[in-house]
């Protein structure tokens, strides 16, 4: 783990230093690197370009661990949208839906425990979410988010998947469980995005090494490729694109029963390389007004980003 991916997940989680940065004269074109802009118009319009390009697409409204029900609902409302729009534009199709489910009700109260009330709340708007994506000819993936909604996401797919099988789910390979979790979905229709993980956990649930967390990445890969799921390749790491497709190929699965997935504004090339080469790649689009955690991770991710950020702070006036 390199020395500033630890504080930086840090301060992912700090309100005070969340005040600061999204205050300061960030550069607009900083931002939209990674997060294409905040209506729903311009993550359709990103979607297509992609779309026309030759890749899928996966798109998440902003939002985690909100504690006003009114944003709960706003967020719901913003995926309906959503649909409705790419529908309109012939993108439903090609386009799937990622969604937090802290954003929809599993944060509601505020402690990362959720209550069975928050729970309640958050099943509800997922079903809801995908039953309106399977009308517009598409399906959500539940997007993993800290260990302590672990159990929670799980618990939330399992009731989905009764009436949508579709529905993906997000798993996070640094996690020691992880690979246990692979095992037990993958299943025939089981569709499973493996990251290696993003967000601040210590050593009693986690790999803290890279090199830790690149072995369980491997091993979580070998039980989805030898497994009857649909994995979904969520990585830009060129060693483990190389490791994936050698897996797929020696466990005899031809393209399309797997894809690649990436992040919208990281490695855009190889996004393409791969499309021409025969693979589903499928990109995944943030858009929205609460960047600031999903920034601040994908700068954890890659720390070099971060001298953007340090640069437009001493410009402050």
């Amino acid at each position: 783990m390199t020395t500033l991916r630890q504080p930086l997940l840090a301060i992912a989680d700090s309100r005070r230093v969340r005040r600061l940065i999204t205050s300061a004269p960030i550069s607009t074109g900083i931002v939209a690197d990674y997060v294409p802009g905040e209506t729903t118009e311009v993550a359709v319009r990103a979607a297509e370009g992609l779309v026309h390009d030759g890749l899928r697409v996966t798109i998440n409204a902003l939002g985690e661990d909100t504690t006003d029900p009114a944003r709960v609902r706003a967020t719901v409302a913003t995926y309906h949208e959503l649909l409705a729009e790419l529908t309109t534009h012939g993108l439903a199709r090609q386009t799937e839906l990622a969604v937090k489910l802290s954003a929809i009700g599993l944060g509601l109260d505020g402690t990362h425990r959720p209550s069975e009330a928050a729970l309640a709340e958050a099943m509800a708007n997922a079903h809801a979410i995908a039953g309106a994506a399977r009308q517009a000819g598409t399906m959500i993936t539940l997007d993993m988010e800290k260990h302590t909604y672990l159990e929670h996401t799980l618990q939330v797919l399992r009731q989905v998947r009764q009436d949508f099988p579709e529905t993906g789910v997000a798993l996070l390979a640094y996690l020691y469980r992880t690979e246990a979790d692979c095992r037990s979905l993958s299943f025939d229709g089981s569709r499973v995005r493996l990251c290696k993980g993003a967000y601040a956990e210590s050593e009693d649930v986690a790999f803290q090494s890279r090199p830790g967390i690149d072995r369980a990445y491997v091993r979580c890969l070998k039980v989805l490729m030898a497994g009857k799921g649909y994995p979904m390749v969520a990585t830009h790491d060129p060693r483990m694109i190389h490791i994936a497709s050698a897996l797929a190929s020696g466990f005899g699965r031809s393209t399309g029963s797997y894809e690649f997935q990436m992040l919208y504004g990281i490695r855009p090339d190889e996004q393409r390389r791969l499309a021409r080469r025969g693979e589903t790649v499928r990109v995944y689009i943030p858009y929205g007004d609460q960047w600031y955690g999903y920034l601040m991770r994908r700068f954890a991710e890659r720390p070099q980003n971060l001298s953007f950020v340090v640069k437009s702070l001493i410009s402050k006036k």
